[in-house]
């Protein structure tokens, strides 16, 4: 909108929404809203969220007639033979319209009391005037036909017909336009449709390249943009019952019948996320100045894939739920081509943030906001399509996605706004590690770790992929403050599902795993909580799969099991009272060094000190960073040393400084609803599962509301430990093995015992002895499976990413949910971000605005220069 004048009559016409009451639908007023915005912002700036609550709280039937008439003329628009002309069918209309819907839906669907008026009018039965019963109403002038002679005269009761809820029908227009020649797609050099249905780029389905202007590009982002807030109903809806009713939209989507549909859409969403190329060169720091019209189209596509594919049908009446054919179709994606398009898409994007980290200019290269979504894909890409599970592990790629994943697994552990992102990762990780071929791909040498970003560099490291993995999920466990406590059994169902097949374990990652050990089988841990010692089970049963599979693979490993072969012993003879002296006894040794470190150095603390005595207080939830290190006095079995095999200590990753947290920030309301894990499964009984079944199954999962939660660490809060509960699982413990080869080894060892003995000789040793009454058990594979809630998580969290996405993806000049009320996750304003080169305040404005200005204005080969800056 050019003038201020006509902004300001568009303005007028706003209030006038609110403040007369029954404007006919056939007034001329209705025209203003589609002929006189020129742009997104201005239907979001002058339509505020004031506005619409005032219009649908006071005059509803005006708001009523306002969908109605935009989206009536949406319709007309869309079947008008010249559309888009710019006398008969303008594309401006037809994108105000979508404008006006994008701006107006969460607010009808944040308001309560408007439920059943909502459902009613979108989704209510519809009938409209027959062809025929409208051109015999048609005025006629001179008429000298007879009526019994008029073939088209309409027959009593057949004057209407049924059509579609307005609902499936807007979708349906939508779907068409995003495919409508010389509106969103080229024109067709053959044939008369003006929807082509054309795939957007080339790469899955399309081989061949496709012309696009940044004109097309941008009217697609209008009609996703559309799409997605039609379908962000999602938001309004708390995460318990969401996966159990669905939503009414995303049904009608994901079970449409008409193939070339879903397959149009599937291929140009995803390949033109996958042909994105966020780090192609550009002039430093351009993104601070100009806005990405490809990557806005790039974002939305992404979001839109997701939510399409992420979506477990409710079931029918029938019981039977009706099948997602945009999760069967990307399923059945099985030429090579097509998974390393996949592949090469998804590292490119993931790897630009750690290379934008690397940069010589500090916030030179852009960071993009989609790594999370595309982690999602890559999750979604293993559950659904066994095929493509198996090609990164054949190829190899495996290892480059275990590198990422780990890299913002850590990058994010301790920041609470990513904590849906970590534990995303980590059931990735056991998504692949699911697969055998995996585990036996992780005895691979690891090249190249000085090139990883220092967050997830292992100083002096020189091992294979499996120890890297396993320390870093070390690092995950005790260095995230407790906030991955409800994924602590997925971390440990990674190891226990590769264990079977490691080889030539390090002796540092070794000690890892027995660190672990010494700080799950510790009192403080395993009287904390009713659950704990399931984690122990678990990471035993680990230990036992590596002795008993690849005993003679894996000197290191039980060389590090031998030297804490104290702690094994006395775990078997534990009990309350012990446990209980000795949390006394380290309560008051961690007093008494507070004491002597105030003396010496004031302001430094134990973090220990949190930890309470069950015998004198009620026990609460205890994290492993609050238990004993390797290095501190164990009461239940010193080592005999701690000395370590290799040469020089192996140092552990530091933890990365706390991000600035974002504004806003979004936490999920069912945070600790993960995946459940369930007991493992061997190879066996899974090839006796049904051929049809999938590994990862979460249409069964919809059903019921409790489904209880397996291997979870709850509260201890009024939890008391009892003699009954500890004989219910002490003798339990798989400690068999462990025990006799302790055994076994204990005379050979001490015998040749040698102040100086070569570690060597002592590897040696171990390699060539023979354990009898070790029987290898069959090889388990733990899996885990969906639930409601942890459904209601999962589509939390991708909502949360949308929605702050939106936040950043117009400079936040539209934000189509900002202010609504919503239900899915929490909002929280958090403190804003203080003042940067990139986005400098108060005294520095004028120096840091120039340089930015100056850089975005570069002209490069004669090139002429960029307009005026967007603004910092």
């Amino acid at each position: 909108m050019g003038a201020s004048d006509s902004k300001l009559v568009f303005k007028k016409g706003i209030f006038r929404l609110s403040e007369e009451a029954e404007i006919p639908a056939d007034d001329p007023y209705w025209t203003s809203f589609w002929e006189l915005p020129e742009s997104t912002e201005d239907v979001f700036t002058l339509f505020s969220a004031a506005d619409i609550r005032r219009t649908r709280d006071n005059s509803l039937s005006n708001l009523e007639t306002l969908l109605l008439v935009v989206t009536s003329r949406l319709l007309i628009l869309r079947n008008h033979p010249s559309f888009p002309d710019p006398e008969l069918a303008p594309e401006r209309d037809a994108l105000n319209c979508i404008r006006i819907l994008t701006r107006l839906l969460p607010f009808l669907y944040e308001a309560e009391h408007l439920e059943s008026w909502e459902d009613k009018f979108f989704w209510g039965r519809r009938r409209r005037r027959t062809r025929k019963a409208s051109l015999a109403n048609s005025e006629v002038l001179f008429d000298e036909s007879k009526p019994e002679d008029d073939p088209t005269a309409p027959v009593p009761g057949e004057d209407y017909e049924d059509v579609k809820p307005l609902a499936e029908e807007l979708v349906d227009t939508l779907i068409d336009l995003m495919f409508f020649s010389n509106f969103t797609s080229p024109k067709p050099h053959t044939g008369k449709s003006k929807v082509t249905y054309s795939i957007w780029q080339s790469g899955v389905g399309c081989n061949t390249a496709v012309a696009s202007t940044k004109e097309f590009e941008s009217n697609r982002s209008e009609i996703l943009r559309l799409l997605l807030t039609m379908t962000s109903k999602s938001m309004f809806m708390s995460a318990n019952i969401l996966p159990v009713l669905g939503v009414k939209v995303i049904t009608y989507m994901t079970t449409c019948a008409d193939k070339q549909i879903i397959l149009s859409v599937l291929c140009s969403l995803l390949n033109t996320t996958m042909k994105y190329n966020p780090a192609s060169w550009r002039v430093p720091y351009d993104h601070v100045v100009f806005k990405d019209s490809r990557e806005v189209l790039v974002t939305y596509s992404l979001q839109l894939l997701l939510v399409l594919l992420l979506y477990p049908v409710p079931e029918t009446s029938s019981g039977q739920p009706p099948r997602n054919h945009y999760r069967h179709f990307y399923g059945r994606l099985h030429r090579p081509q097509d998974f390393q398009f996949l592949v090469d898409g998804m590292t490119r994007i993931l790897n630009q943030p750690v290379q934008a980290n690397t940069s010589y200019l500090p916030g030179s290269q852009k960071s993009i906001r989609g790594t999370p979504e595309i982690i999602m894909l890559f999750w979604e890409t293993l559950q659904c399509n066994k095929r493509f599970r198996s090609f990164i592990v054949d190829t190899g790629r495996a290892h480059d996605f275990v590198v990422l994943i780990l890299f913002y697994a850590t990058e994010y552990k301790t920041d609470l706004a990513k904590q849906g992102v970590v534990r995303m990762c980590v059931f990735v990780l056991q998504t692949l590690s699911s697969e055998p071929k995996f585990g036996m791909g992780l005895n691979k040498r690891f090249e190249g770790q000085e090139t990883l970003p220092v967050s997830i560099r292992i100083k002096g490291f020189q091992g294979t992929y499996a120890d890297h993995l396993i320390i870093s999920i070390y690092t995950l466990i005790t260095a995230s403050k407790g906030h991955l406590q409800t994924i602590y059994p997925a971390l440990l169902a990674i190891i226990n599902n590769i264990a079977a097949y490691l080889e030539n374990l390090s002796a540092s990652a070794s000690s890892k795993l027995l660190q672990l050990f010494a700080s799950m089988s510790s009192p403080a841990f395993l009287l904390a909580n009713e659950t704990n010692h399931t984690l122990l089970t678990a990471l035993l049963e680990s230990m036992n799969a590596i002795i008993e599979h690849r005993y003679s693979s894996n000197p290191s490993f039980v060389y590090a099991v031998f030297r804490s072969r104290k702690r094994f012993e006395s775990l078997r003879t534990f009990t309350l009272e012990s446990g209980q002296e000795e949390i006394d006894r380290q309560s008051r040794r961690r007093k008494e060094q507070a004491s002597e470190s105030r003396t010496s150095s004031s302001g430094r603390a134990d973090s220990s000190d949190r930890l309470r005595s069950p015998s004198t207080s009620q026990l609460r939830r205890s994290t492993l960073t609050d238990v004993p290190e390797e290095s501190s006095a164990f009461a239940i079995g010193e080592d005999d040393s701690d000395e370590e095999i290799e040469n020089g200590p192996t140092s552990s990753r530091s933890s990365p400084p706390a991000q600035s947290s974002r504004t806003p920030s979004v936490s999920s309301s069912v945070d600790d609803a993960v995946p459940l894990q369930l007991r493992g499964m061997s190879e066996k009984a899974r090839g006796k599962m049904p051929a049809g079944a999938p590994t990862f199954s979460r249409q069964n999962s919809t059903t019921s509301l409790s489904s209880p939660t397996s291997m979870s660490a709850p509260g201890g809060i009024g939890f008391t430990p009892s003699r009954h509960w500890i004989e219910t699982w002490l003798p339990e413990l798989p400690l068999h093995t462990i025990l006799i080869v302790i055994q076994e080894l204990g005379p050979e060892l001490q015998q040749d015992a040698q102040p100086g003995r070569d570690s060597a000789s002592v590897l040696q040793i171990i390699r060539k002895a023979h354990i009898p009454g070790i029987d290898p058990s069959p090889i388990r594979v733990h899996l885990f499976e969906w639930s409601p809630l942890s459904l209601g998580w999962y589509e939390s969290l991708l909502w949360g990413l949308i929605f702050t996405n939106e936040m950043y993806v117009a400079k936040g000049t539209v934000g189509v949910w900002n202010g609504t009320k919503i239900k899915l996750f929490k909002v929280q304003e958090s403190a804003a971000e203080g003042p940067t080169l990139l986005a400098p305040r108060g005294a520095v404005d004028a120096v840091g605005s120039n340089l930015v200005h100056r850089i975005g204005s570069l002209s490069l080969r004669g090139g002429a220069a960029p307009g005026q800056p967007d603004g910092v």
